[in-house]
């Protein structure tokens, strides 16, 4: 089989950066991962903070979450976002925290903004990262998790 003339000019050097791109360590995309998720949700719960009475004007009138009163639900989600931003940058606790980011996630497409879904999705992606590979070396995970939990199974 004959390649394409450009293909052979080309193939080395995109093999080089693809080689170099696939060297990148995965602590260093968890770490970009959770300074993101950390950031999405510190600023919006500090944004709550900044003014609580607007904040639970807005549980009151648009963040109809369902089964939580207006008032409970706007001190559960400040907490939540707070909490769980400090934790995923730490990485103590990650999938946790990023599990339960996920499940607040989900709360506000499906009730308060359905129609935010190319925001989520985004928050889905660097967040599903984490779930699924975890936080990486440079967290508190990995620091103390082998000692709680003991080394993990190859």
């Amino acid at each position: 089989m004959t390649q394409h003339p450009l293909a052979t000019g080309l193939g080395p050097p995109i093999h080089r950066v693809v080689g170099l791109l696939d060297a990148i360590p995965y602590w260093l995309i968890a770490l970009i991962a959770r300074a993101a998720t950390c950031t999405v949700f510190w600023s919006s719960g500090t944004q709550k903070l900044s003014d609580w009475s607007a904040t639970l004007a807005l549980f009151e009138t648009e963040y109809h979450v369902p089964l939580i009163p207006p008032h409970p639900a706007a001190y559960m989600a400040t907490t939540i976002e707070i909490s769980c931003a400090v934790l995923v940058m730490a990485g103590l606790a990650t999938r946790a925290a990023v599990f339960v980011l996920l499940g607040m996630t989900t709360v506000i497409e499906v009730f308060v903004y359905p129609g935010a879904w190319p925001t989520h999705i985004q928050w889905l992606a660097f967040m599903f990262v984490i779930l699924a590979r975890g936080p990486g070396k440079v967290s508190l995970d990995a620091l103390i998790g082998p000692r709680l939990f003991g080394p993990k199974a190859a």
